[in-house]
C-alpha cells in the first residue's frame, strides 16, 4: 500500500482533526515572509532563554508587533482557519483562528506537546520532563507533576510556608537603595525564595544550580546546532538530585514520590525551575504596568487592606494575568501530529508541525479592542476571556500544572513590593495609559522605584 493510501486509511479509521476548520495552502512569497518575520525573529530573541541584547533590540525593533501585523495579513488573505506553509521536509502549519487552537490544544493526541524541536531543546536539562514526554509515560508524569504543584486547587497546600519564604527574600528590597529596583538586584532575591520554595531553604544559596541550568538553557536555544554539554548537565543533576533526596518539610520537594527510573519524579523539577525564570519578567512587567496606570494601581490596591486574605489576591491576580496577555512568556506553542489528521477536506500527514501563535491571540487589534490597553478587571469576570484566545500558560490538558503555584508567587511578591509602596518607573520605554503598549517590553531594562 502506497504512503498517501495508508495515511487516507489511517483517518478513516478514526483519526482526529481540524474537522470543518479551513484549511489554506500558502503561496512561496508568504512562506518566507512567516519565516522572515515570526519564525527567525522568535527564535533569535530565544525560545528557552531569553537573550538579553535581543530583547533590548526588540525594545525599539519590534519584532513581535511586525509579526502579528504579518499574521493579521495572512488571515485577512486566506480566510481564516489554519495555514499550511510551503516548506521543504515536514509541513508547518499556522493557527489563524480560535476554531484552530481550540483543536490543537483540546487534546494531547493526536497533537502531542512533545514535537521534535521542543525535545532536541529540553532534553538537554531535563530529558524525562513532562513537556517532551510522547505517549503512554505522559499521564504518569503529569500525574506526578499536578499532585507536587496542586494543579487542581486554587491556592497550593503550602500556601502559608511559600508567601512567608518569599516575604523574608523579597521585603528587603523595599528599603535598599531607596527601594530602587532592576533585574538583576530583583533577580538575586527572587531566586533565593524560589530555590527555598523549591527544594528547601537549604538550597537558599546554591547560586552555583542556577548558573550550570543557565548555561544548559543557554545551550538549549541552539536545539541540533550544538553539541550536548553532558558534562554540565550531570553535574546539574548531582546538585539537584542532592537537594532533593533531603526532602525538606515546607518544599515542593517534600511532595515528590521516592524516585525511580521511567517515570522519574526527579525529572520534573527543571522544568519548574526553567518555569519560574517566565515569571520573575513578569513580576517586573506587571509593576511596570500598575506605576504607569493609577486607576488600576488604585483598583489592585484594595487586595492590600487589612483582613484581606494574603493567599487569595483575585486583583493583583488579575493584574499578572492581564500582564502575561500583554507578553506572554511562551509566545510559540508548538504541537506535533502522532498520525494523520484531516483539516477542511485536506489530509495532514503525520508529524505534521502545529505552530499557536501566542501574541497573535493576545494583541489582535482588529478583533480585540482592548488588544494594547491594560484592562486587568476583564479578568474578574468569569466572561471576560476565552481560553482559546488567551493561551499564557497554554490550554486544554496541556495546560502549565504549575499555573496556580506561579500566580501564588508571583501575586505574592507583588503584595510584598506594594504594601504601603507605590511603583515609580525610573527608566525603560515611554509607557502610559494614553498610547498603546509596545508588543515588545524589555524586562531586563526596566528601572523602577518603590515610593512609600
Amino acid at each position: 500500500m502506497r504512503v498517501e493510501e495508508r495515511e487516507r486509511e489511517q483517518v478513516r479509521g478514526g483519526a482526529a482533526g481540524g474537522g470543518q476548520v479551513r484549511l489554506s495552502r500558502a503561496g512561496v512569497g508568504d512562506t518566507l515572509r512567516v519565516a522572515r518575520i515570526l519564525l527567525l525573529p522568535t527564535v533569535a530573541q530565544g525560545l528557552v532563554i531569553r537573550r538579553r541584547l535581543v530583547t533590548l533590540a526588540g525594545r525599539w525593533w519590534q519584532p513581535d508587533a511586525r509579526a502579528v501585523r504579518l499574521m493579521q495579513r495572512l488571515r485577512g488573505r486566506y480566510g481564516g482557519g489554519a495555514l499550511r506553509l510551503r516548506n521543504p521536509g515536514r509541513p508547518l502549519v499556522l493557527a489563524l483562528s480560535t476554531d484552530a487552537v481550540r483543536t490543537l490544544l483540546s487534546d494531547t493526541e493526536p497533537y502531542s506537546p512533545a514535537t521534535v524541536e521542543k525535545t532536541a531543546a529540553l532534553s538537554r536539562f531535563q530529558p524525562h520532563g513532562l513537556l517532551i514526554t510522547p505517549g503512554a509515560l505522559r499521564a504518569p508524569r503529569r500525574a506526578v507533576n499536578e499532585r507536587a504543584l496542586d494543579a487542581d486547587l486554587p491556592v497550593h497546600h503550602l500556601a502559608a510556608a511559600i508567601t512567608a519564604k518569599i516575604s523574608e527574600e523579597i521585603a528587603p528590597l523595599r528599603e535598599q537603595m531607596g527601594g530602587r529596583l532592576a533585574w538583576d538586584r530583583f533577580a538575586t532575591a527572587y531566586w533565593r525564595a524560589v530555590r527555598r520554595i523549591v527544594l528547601g531553604d537549604a538550597a537558599r544559596d546554591d547560586d552555583e544550580l542556577l548558573d550550570l541550568l543557565s548555561m544548559l538553557r543557554r545551550d538549549a536555544n541552539w536545539a541540533q546546532l550544538r553539541p550536548r554539554q553532558d558534562g554540565v548537565r550531570q553535574r546539574f543533576q548531582r546538585r539537584l538530585n542532592a537537594h532533593l533526596a533531603r526532602r525538606e518539610p515546607g518544599s515542593l520537594a517534600s511532595l515528590l514520590p521516592p524516585p525511580e527510573p521511567v517515570v522519574d519524579p526527579y525529572g520534573q523539577v527543571p522544568h519548574w525551575l526553567f518555569a519560574y525564570d517566565a515569571a520573575a519578567a513578569t513580576v517586573l512587567r506587571t509593576l511596570a504596568m500598575l506605576a504607569v496606570h493609577p486607576a488600576q494601581r488604585a483598583w489592585a490596591a484594595a487586595d492590600l487592606r487589612p483582613g484581606e486574605s494574603p493567599h487569595r489576591l483575585p486583583r493583583l491576580r488579575a493584574c499578572v494575568l492581564e500582564t502575561l496577555r500583554l507578553w506572554p512568556t511562551t509566545p510559540a506553542i508548538l504541537r506535533e501530529g502522532t498520525r494523520p489528521t484531516r483539516w477542511g477536506g485536506g489530509l495532514l500527514p503525520a508529524r505534521t508541525s502545529f505552530l499557536v501563535y501566542a501574541p497573535f491571540l493576545h494583541r489582535d487589534d482588529q478583533t480585540l479592542p482592548y488588544a494594547h490597553r491594560f484592562e486587568p478587571a476583564r479578568w474578574i469576570d468569569a466572561n471576560g476571556h476565552d481560553e482559546w484566545s488567551t493561551v499564557s500558560f497554554s490550554a486544554g490538558p496541556g495546560r502549565c500544572p504549575g499555573r496556580n503555584l506561579v500566580l501564588l508567587t508571583t501575586t505574592a511578591i507583588l503584595a510584598v513590593l506594594l504594601r504601603d509602596r507605590e511603583p515609580r518607573l525610573l527608566s525603560g520605554p515611554s509607557l502610559s495609559p494614553d498610547l498603546p503598549l509596545p508588543v515588545n517590553l524589555d524586562h531586563f531594562g526596566l528601572r523602577l522605584r518603590l515610593v512609600p
